[in-house]
């Protein structure tokens, strides 16, 4: 094993080639490959065709009589969930976590593509091939920048393993979708995770730096649904900070890349499962897709609690006020106009009243396909047709915005 690369002996990092230049590029990995001209039809920023992969990785499309598939793509079931015993160290309970190692632990894979931490930069990611299940213990929690996942098939597949795991966010799981026949797997599980607005770990750690005083201290950050950022610091202090005080207006108008602003897939359709966090109201909220998502929840057994979903508050108030910031952004990011008075009221609110549960979510899917289509009519119109899904224009068309261009008020 090639460790000189390694964050430990567990897991293997070999170096990898430098990535091709594109634009609109996420560098999943794929152009650092031997065949980077695949970029061309597996990239989800060209000319994606979620129907069709949906078919061939779920079996069919999302369905239009399950409401619910608009938003989130086809899925078997939706649940909250949690393990009994929480890992050390995991961004929520550890679910995904838990799972590549029980992979590991069955024999059912040779080996997980996942990500770890940079051993000189926490929240720098590092694709990683595990082999060892303790090696799943370093690929805990959250970690902000473009890693070049996909880059790493050759070199398992050099090692000979053929079964293999991948956890990955959206653009990675597109692309490994669109090249899965090529890959000789003997199986294939895929952990997806949903994203949407990823930046550069330099970016990041500017964004921390506005958040305390002692950046360098924290070691844990969330997003939650209740509308509030969660730290964590190495002391054991910790920080709840509302959304709406958040020092946005501090950040560059580039701090999120344009194509995280246009990013279709928030909830990682073409996994076998995706865990999330955005419906689960405090837990994990996982979608089972296919019969391998409930092989990879069967795993855990006794060791996960699951849940109904719940759902509660009206999504419609703030995803209009999303689209109107983000119009007056022109292309930045969304603008905070309300008097600092004000936000501390509205943050003490919006947990209360605001989008809850599976509500909470349908919001997020939608202002992300809001932002979507703003932006690209802003800066690649003569992409919105190749680029934007018909289930995308379905999510905005409530809003005024519609396929043609002859936009109306929302509700008009």
């Amino acid at each position: 094993m090639d460790v000189e690369h390694t964050p430990s002996a567990l897991v293997w990092a070999p170096p990898l080639p430098d990535a091709a230049p594109r634009g609109l590029c996420t560098d999943c990995g794929l152009s650092r490959t031997a065949e980077p001209k695949r970029c061309g039809h597996a990239c989800q920023f060209i000319q994606p065709d979620y129907p069709g992969m949906e078919t061939r990785v779920h079996g069919r499309p999302r369905d239009p009589e399950r409401k619910d598939e608009l938003f989130f793509g086809p899925f078997r079931r939706m649940v909250r969930a949690a393990l009994v015993n929480p890992l050390p160290g995991a961004q929520w309970t550890g679910i995904a976590t838990r799972i590549a190692q029980r992979l590991l632990e069955t024999g059912a894979v040779d080996a997980v593509l996942t990500m770890a931490a940079d051993p000189n930069d926490r929240w720098r990611p590092v694709p990683v091939i595990v082999t060892d299940p303790a090696g799943m213990a370093e690929c805990r929690g959250m970690r902000m920048g473009y890693a070049p996942l996909l880059a790493l098939l050759e070199p398992a597949r050099q090692k000979g393993y053929k079964r293999l795991a991948v956890i990955g966010i959206p653009c990675q799981i597109y692309a490994l979708r669109s090249i899965e026949q090529q890959l000789g797997l003997e199986r294939l599980y895929v952990i997806g995770t949903p994203c949407s607005d990823n930046t550069t770990t330099a970016r990041f750690h500017e964004f921390l730096a506005l958040l305390a005083d002692d950046p360098e201290s924290i070691t844990y950050l969330e997003f939650r649904a209740d509308f509030h950022v969660e730290l964590r610091f190495r002391d054991g202090r910790t920080r709840e900070i509302p959304f709406l005080k958040l020092p946005i207006s501090k950040l560059p108008p580039d701090f999120f890349p344009m194509t995280c602003r246009t990013c279709v897939d928030y909830t990682n359709v073409l996994a076998d499962i995706t865990v999330g966090y955005m419906g689960g109201q405090g837990e994990q909220w996982l979608l089972v897709r296919n019969q391998r998502g409930e092989e990879l929840l069967g795993l855990l057994g006794g060791e996960v609690r699951t849940s109904e979903p719940g759902s509660g508050g009206k999504r419609k108030g703030p995803v209009t006020g999303f689209m109107k910031n983000t119009e007056r952004a022109a292309g930045g990011l969304p603008l905070r106009g309300m008097p600092n008075f004000m936000r501390g009221i509205v943050g003490w609110l919006m947990p209360r009243v605001g989008p809850k549960g599976l509500e909470f979510a349908r919001a997020r899917l939608e202002m992300k396909a809001v932002e979507t289509v703003l932006h690209l009519r802003r800066a690649y119109p003569k992409r919105l047709k190749t680029m934007v899904p018909e289930h995308v224009w379905a999510l905005v068309r409530p809003y005024g915005l519609t396929k043609d261009g002859s936009d109306t008020p929302p509700g008009g």
